[in-house]
């Protein structure tokens, strides 16, 4: 066995020092504990600093230059929702544990997670004074200029904080852990390779390798050589002690790992298993109970309960809003296909939906009426495609009867685009995670169609990428992301991108 950083460490140390600045040198920081509170709290003073300031500034703005006259702190109505907005943005953030270290320092959506933490607070308040009838003890301009203000200032200064703590966090600094890592010589090699130490704020002070052990030697001699390799690891562990020791066999050697538990349960740092393989992979693994029974999570349901509340609501509301607008158009489109090519105005096929269930989807005609049910993809320059059809899919209106769809539940207005049963069944068995597209339901628009990533599927390739942002889309679902798809949805010009 062999160890890395150790000897480095003991050449810097002066042979003429005492006992205990040969400790001082190799020891934690007594003040880091101090000094990472010292950030996180911080980080939410600033949040609230940033709302009461905001809060003033608009005050002033409003009171003193229209009105003419500033109110006194105690009897200004911006004063007390600024505390109550201040107050539920406050506790949002630290249920979700956004003011700590590590998650400040993880690679996270925390620009979004702060809007979202603005606006529910926001909606709470609401919520709040609609109950209480106490809305009209607060001016509506002073309110909205609060909110419209308030949400870019946050963002910008939570940007600011990120960067700070960022540049705080280095592996030197005092809010930086201190890690020992212990495993075979290409786990570690591994953990090297997919992981930056300094990017993820650690300091890793110390590496014991374990030698691989001789599979043809005995069971006795096995054992004396792991037991050696650890009572050494253990030695240099309380030496340096390091706030976290990581353990990094893999899965597969049950029995070493089982003898490494039991060998640093003896020392006074936090113990971490992190096999390499299955945590390159899902790198937000985590510890869950499902009733009395634990395990360790790989991944959740694609959308809670409550998310899916949400996301139905937004569907339904919008989707019947649509309807009602677009029926001039659509009344225009019918008479158009009718008098274009003999046929019906609808065109209806069976696709997959949630949980592979087939459903028939709605569309304007955009070919000519054909007898047989046998499917063939649209091409470039398709001779079956009708004048009207093309400009109608060019224009993407072709799609919008699937607002039905979305009514009786079977689509959702943002999501992996349904395929032709024959397409599922094909690229299924030839494209890994396909199917997980199903996971959540079909949309009429999604991620990999704003992306341009629309049209004839030539290649395995090309439906891989559009898999690829499916699946991001699932992973990383958000009311905001599905706005921000709608939106693109109609300006970008990506999304227009192949429609033929």
């Amino acid at each position: 066995m062999f160890h890395d950083r150790i000897p480095e460490a003991f050449e810097k140390l002066p042979v003429t020092r005492t006992r205990r600045d040969v400790w001082a040198a190799l020891l934690p920081r007594r003040r880091r504990a101090a000094f990472r509170m010292g950030l996180s709290a911080a980080t939410a003073c600033v949040d609230l600093l940033t709302i009461f300031t905001v809060a003033a500034l608009v005050d002033v703005t409003y009171y003193g230059g229209l009105v003419g006259a500033i109110p006194e702190v105690s009897t200004s109505g911006s004063f007390e929702l600024s505390v109550l907005v201040g107050l539920f943005v406050l506790l949002t953030h630290i249920v979700r544990e956004d003011y700590r270290i590590e998650t400040l320092l993880a690679d996270r959506p925390h620009l979004r997670r702060t809007a979202t933490a603005w606006v529910g607070a926001w909606a709470i308040v609401l919520v709040i004074g609609f109950g209480t009838k106490t809305t009209h003890d607060y001016s509506r301009l002073v309110s909205l200029g609060f909110f419209f203000t308030g949400l870019p200032a946050m963002l910008l200064v939570r940007w600011g904080m990120l960067s700070f703590v960022r540049k705080a966090a280095t592996p030197n600094s005092a809010s930086t852990n201190r890690v020992h890592l212990v495993g075979y010589e290409e786990d570690i090699a591994r953990f090297y390779a997919h992981n930056d130490a300094e990017a993820l704020g650690l300091r890793v002070i110390g590496t014991s390798y374990l030698r691989r052990i001789d599979t043809m030697g005995d069971d006795e001699s096995r054992r004396a050589q792991l037991s050696e390799d650890l009572d050494l690891a253990v030695s240099v562990v309380r030496f340096l002690r390091p706030d976290d020791v990581f353990i990094l066999v893999p899965w597969s050697a049950s029995a070493d790992i089982e003898r490494c538990i039991d060998a640093f349960l003896r020392v006074p740092a936090a113990l971490h298993l992190r096999p390499g393989a299955v945590m390159d992979r899902f790198p937000d693994l985590k510890l869950a109970r499902v009733g009395g029974l634990s395990g360790i999570n790989i991944g959740r349901r694609p959308l809670q309960a409550g998310e899916l509340f949400l996301k139905r609501s937004l569907d339904l509301v919008l989707a019947l809003i649509a309807l009602v607008l677009l029926s001039p158009l659509f009344l225009v489109v019918a008479v158009l296909i009718k008098l274009d090519s003999p046929g019906p105005v609808f065109f209806r096929q069976k696709r997959y939906g949630f949980n592979q269930q087939p459903f028939g989807v709605f569309k304007f005609r955009s070919m000519k009426a054909a007898g047989d049910a046998v499917f063939k993809q649209a091409t470039r320059n398709d001779s079956r495609i009708t004048p009207v059809g093309r400009v109608l899919r060019r224009s993407n209106i072709d799609e919008l009867p699937q607002l039905f769809n979305v009514v009786r539940g079977e689509m959702s207005l943002v999501g992996p685009r349904p395929h032709a049963l024959a397409h599922d069944r094909s690229f299924e068995n030839r494209i890994a995670l396909y199917a997980r597209r199903h996971n959540v339901m079909p949309g009429i628009t999604g991620w990999a169609q704003v992306n341009g990533l629309r049209g004839e599927t030539l290649t395995d390739l090309d439906m891989e990428r559009r898999v690829q942002h499916d699946l991001y889309y699932i992973d990383n679902w958000s009311v905001w992301f599905d706005i921000r798809i709608m939106f693109m949805t109609v300006f970008c010009a990506r999304a227009y991108k192949n429609a033929r």
